[in-house]
């Protein structure tokens, strides 16, 4: 059997060490080029993505009774991949068979085999690209990097962290009690790591891998097997993930039953059953905050980590680079059609305008600056399609119509043209629209909303986020006073907040093994990726104790 840890022990020292300074780091390259990839990788990647169009996808030894798979490409670009599948209680009694000997692999042979297999899904990259390209209808460039390395980024942050609360204490240790005159007492202690039991990760339709990977494999990590439930729209990413999980255990000598995927069709998901079984510990869910209020109800027994729905903020009172400004949050509300999780949705401006590098700027100066900034970064066509990408969901299209009725039109939304897409829809809410803004609305659509003072903007950006849960926060200002107000009032809302962001650094990004993805202390998530407690309670220390034998 190879030793996978041995292989890849330099690979999890660094990334502890990582875990820890909080510096920038990665093993994984995000530029799709041939000189990290290999001189034909973009070409090979290609190929092996043509080769699963229109054809069954291998599971080798997966339990199947039937096949299902009706994803499209929001591209254009039919699929006809078919995945193999069984019903919910075959694949629990599968998962339920191997537990066993997954939950006795020590953590050296667990987090090896999941190294090794993070490795070769680095490896595979471009092939990982094209899949979550025409699942999610991201551009390709970003569904390199955020369904590959930063993908893979994530899982390695996830095993590693893992790894460092697994290691926190010794597993074995000699007790000795002092009894005075008496002898004292000495024990033999040993603490053997127990998994919680099955694990169900339910992935979403726009970022299956980046938001899938921690709770995989911190569950794997932790002697957790898993069932993979993907969105029925965004099967292929996940089902290559179970697919090179499931090699690289058989390779070490282990079920590759411990990992297993539940694919299904739009209509017929076996989502609910598989939780409505109360046969799973761990659950990690990404989605709507309806299905997750639907899920912590009927959970059971499981521990439940959810990313869920939020209403991400800016709040403008204030720059030294207006210009800069624009350009960044134009952007910022431009990538994917405001389909991330991290996207900015209201943007907060004291009605009395604000100072600026370029003088003083009125409400609406702010708004169509940012409008200009929007339309010369998608002017281009194919530029546009680059950064916006597709609408991964069609129902997304008639919310962006529907709003079109709720504020003043800033900047209309529009296509780029290519594939089924929609440009940013900017509107002004001018008093008598309120509350359209107390809700998520997810998509390219972003409010802005005037207020009485700069404090004020900040009161209400932050009150939203601790009512309705925020995964990001900006702020611009040129008044310490006011950055310090806003920093309370958003550590106090449990939301992330970024200040005076320009150039080539946006508030949709979140980096691995330095940003804390979301906090947990909001209404849109109860986890964070990847901190202590994401991963502590997935699995349990019991002890063994026996007298000494002098």
């Amino acid at each position: 059997m190879t030793n996978f840890y041995i292989r890849h022990h330099a690979l999890l020292t660094d990334a502890v060490s990582a875990l820890k300074s909080r510096e920038f780091w990665t093993p994984f390259p995000e530029i799709p080029s041939g000189r990290f990839y290999g001189e034909s990788a973009r070409e090979d990647g290609q190929a092996a993505f043509d080769r699963l169009i229109g054809h069954r996808f291998a599971l080798p030894d997966h339990p199947e009774t039937d096949r299902v798979g009706m994803e499209e490409s929001p591209w254009g670009l039919p699929l006809k991949i078919n995945y193999p599948t069984a019903d919910a209680s075959q694949l629990i009694e599968a998962s339920e068979a191997v537990a066993g000997e997954w939950a006795e692999a020590s953590p050296e042979v667990r987090v090896g085999v999941l190294l090794e297999a993070l490795v070769r899904l680095n490896a595979m990259s471009f092939l990982m690209g094209h899949a979550v390209m025409h699942t999610t209808g991201q551009a390709f460039p970003m569904a390199f990097q955020a369904g590959g390395p930063h993908s893979q980024d994530r899982g390695l942050e996830a095993v590693a962290a893992a790894w460092v609360e697994m290691n926190a204490t010794v597993r074995e240790a000699t007790w000795e009690k002092p009894q005075g005159k008496l002898a004292s007492i000495i024990l033999e202690k040993r603490w053997k790591l127990v998994p919680r039991g099955l694990a169900l990760a339910i992935g979403c339709n726009t970022f299956p891998t980046w938001n899938g990977y921690p709770g995989i494999f911190a569950s794997l990590a932790t002697g957790n097997t898993v069932i993979v439930k993907p969105h029925p729209a965004a099967i292929l990413p996940l089902a290559l993930t179970v697919r090179v999980l499931r090699e690289v255990l058989v390779e070490a000598e282990l079920p590759a039953d411990v990992v297993l995927l539940a694919a299904d069709e739009p209509g017929q998901e076996m989502t609910q059953e598989l939780v409505d079984s109360g046969a799973f510990s761990l659950i990690d869910y990404t989605g709507s905050s309806v299905f997750g209020a639907w899920l912590r109800k009927h959970a059971g027994k499981a521990q439940v980590y959810t990313e869920e729905t939020g209403v991400n903020s800016i709040t403008i009172t204030g720059c030294r680079d207006f210009k800069g400004m624009c350009n960044n949050i134009a952007f910022s509300l431009s990538l994917y059609s405001g389909q991330m999780c991290t996207s900015p949705q209201n943007i907060y401006i004291p009605s009395t305008g604000i100072d600026s590098d370029e003088g003083p700027k009125s409400f609406d100066d702010v708004a169509k600056g940012i409008a200009f900034s929007v339309d010369k970064l998608l002017s281009d066509g194919e530029r546009a399609s680059g950064i916006c990408g597709t609408i991964a969901n069609p129902a997304t299209l008639a919310r962006v119509a529907v709003s079109r009725g709720i504020g003043r039109i800033v900047r209309d939304s529009g296509e780029t043209g290519i594939g089924r897409s929609a440009t940013p829809l900017l509107l002004a809410l001018d008093g008598e629209e309120e509350g359209a803004e107390q809700e998520e609305c997810f998509g390219p659509v972003s409010f802005f909303i005037p207020c009485e003072s700069a404090s004020d903007a900040i009161a209400r950006a932050s009150s939203i986020a601790r009512q309705k849960g925020a995964i990001t926060a900006a702020l611009y200002a040129t008044d310490q006073d006011l950055i310090t107000e806003a920093e309370d009032a958003f550590a106090h809302a449990g939301v992330n907040l970024s200040v005076n962001l320009t150039g080539n650094i946006f508030v949709n990004q979140s980096a691995a093994f330095s940003d804390f993805h979301v906090t947990g202390a909001n209404p849109s998530g109860n986890a964070c990726l990847t901190d202590t407690a994401f991963v502590a309670s997935r699995f349990r220390r019991v002890m063994i104790r026996w007298p000494k034998v002098a």
